[in-house]
C-alpha cells in the first residue's frame, strides 16, 4: 500500500515540511492562507498523518486509558461517553479497558497502555489503594480515579457519595413503612458497595428496621434473579417486603424473579436500585433508583487528567465529590401515593 509523505504535501503545496508539520500540530502559527492550501494538499493526495511515527518521535500518544470494571454495566458506557466527549475536543482518543473486576486482568491492562505511552489514565480500579496505581504515578503517569474517592493527595480523583447514596434508598423504602428490608449486593470487596451497604445500615438503624443482606458474587442481572429467588423462597413472615440493590442490574434481576414468581412490585416486594441507568425508567415496573451523574462523572474526571496533561506546573490534584438524588417511580410506592423527582 502507498502512502503520501508530508515533504509530497510540502511540494504540492509550494511550502516547507516544517510549515506542513506546523499545520499539523500547531495550526494557529500558521497565516490562514497557507494552512487553507495545505490543508487542500492533504485532500487531494489523501495524506493521512502516522500517528506511530509522531508518538515516537515525542515519546507520547494521543490516546487516554480508560479502565472500568464492568463493560457491559450500562453505567460505564455513560461514564465512557462523558471522557470520550472531552478527549475529542482534546484531539486525543480513548482506549476502553475491562478488568472484569479482576486484578490480574486490570494488571495487564495498565501495562500495555503505560507501553503505549498514552497521556493518562482513568481508571476505576478494582483496589483503590494497590500499589500499582502508586508506581505509576511515581514514574510519571497521569491518573484519575473514577468512580473512586481519593487514595492520595497525589492524584485527582471524581466520585459520588455512595454511603449517602445507600442511604437515600433504605431511609425512602423505611419511610414507606416497610420493616424488613434487605440490601442486594456484592461482592463485599468493591468500595462502592461496601459504601452504600454502609449507608443502608445507618437508615436502618435510624429508623429501627431489620435490614438482611444478601452478598451476591457479581453485579449482573443473573445474580439478581438468583437474589430474588432467595427471597421469594423465604417464609412470608420472614420476607423482607423493600429490597434495595447495589446497583440497577441487580434490581433489574430481582424484579423479573418477583414477576416470574408471581409476587407484586411494590406490593408484595418494594424495589430500589442504583445508578439511574436509562433501562431503569424503561422496566416493566419502572424502578425507583439512587441517580448518579453517570456522564458527568466521565466528563469531569477527562477535564481533570488534560488538565494536568496540558499544564502539569499549574495543575492542582482535586478530589470531586457529587451528592446522589433518588428517583422515585412504581418499584417502590403505591400510584396513588407517588411522589417522584425523576
Amino acid at each position: 500500500m502507498s502512502t503520501t509523505s508530508i515533504k509530497q504535501v510540502a511540494q504540492h503545496a509550494g511550502v516547507s515540511v516544517g510549515t506542513v508539520s506546523n499545520v499539523l500540530n500547531r495550526p494557529e502559527v500558521v497565516a490562514a492562507t497557507t494552512r487553507q492550501k495545505v490543508q487542500a494538499a492533504i485532500r487531494e493526495l489523501g495524506f493521512v498523518r502516522n500517528e506511530s511515527a509522531r508518538a515516537l518521535r515525542s515519546g507520547r500518544s494521543r490516546t487516554v486509558g480508560l479502565v472500568v470494571l464492568d463493560v457491559a454495566n450500562p453505567f460505564f458506557t455513560d461514564v465512557a461517553r462523558g471522557a470520550e466527549a472531552v478527549a475529542d475536543e482534546q484531539g486525543s482518543v480513548v482506549s476502553l479497558c475491562n478488568s472484569g473486576d479482576d486484578p490480574e486482568r486490570e494488571r495487564r491492562h495498565l501495562e500495555r497502555l503505560e507501553e503505549q505511552r498514552v497521556q493518562g489514565l482513568l481508571v476505576t480500579p478494582v483496589d483503590a489503594t494497590s500499589p500499582r496505581l502508586d508506581q505509576l504515578v511515581e514514574r510519571g503517569m497521569r491518573v484519575v480515579l473514577v468512580d473512586r474517592g481519593p487514595a492520595g493527595d497525589d492524584r485527582c480523583s471524581v466520585a459520588v457519595d455512595d454511603v449517602e447514596g445507600g442511604r437515600l434508598a433504605a431511609t425512602h423504602l423505611a419511610e414507606q413503612g416497610h420493616r424488613r428490608i434487605a440490601f442486594v449486593g456484592g461482592p463485599a470487596g468493591i468500595r462502592q458497595v461496601a459504601d452504600r451497604l454502609e449507608g443502608a445500615t445507618k437508615a436502618a438503624a435510624d429508623a429501627d428496621v431489620a435490614l438482611r443482606v444478601l452478598e451476591t458474587p457479581s453485579l449482573t442481572v443473573t445474580a439478581g434473579r438468583a437474589a430474588g429467588e432467595r427471597i421469594a423462597e423465604l417464609p412470608a413472615s420472614q420476607r423482607p417486603t423493600g429490597v434495595t440493590c447495589a446497583n440497577d442490574l441487580l434490581a433489574l434481576g430481582v424484579l423479573q424473579e418477583m414477576t416470574r414468581r408471581g409476587l407484586r412490585v411494590p406490593q408484595d416486594v418494594a424495589i430500589v436500585g442504583y445508578d439511574d441507568i436509562d433501562y431503569a425508567a424503561a422496566a416493566a415496573v419502572p424502578l425507583s433508583s439512587v441517580r448518579q451523574p453517570r456522564d458527568l462523572l466521565g466528563r469531569t474526571a477527562a477535564e481533570l487528567l488534560f488538565e494536568e496533561i496540558n499544564d502539569p506546573e499549574a495543575h492542582e490534584h482535586r478530589q470531586v465529590v457529587f451528592e446522589p438524588e433518588l428517583a422515585v417511580r412504581e418499584s417502590s410506592i403505591h400510584r396513588r401515593r407517588r411522589r417522584s423527582n425523576g
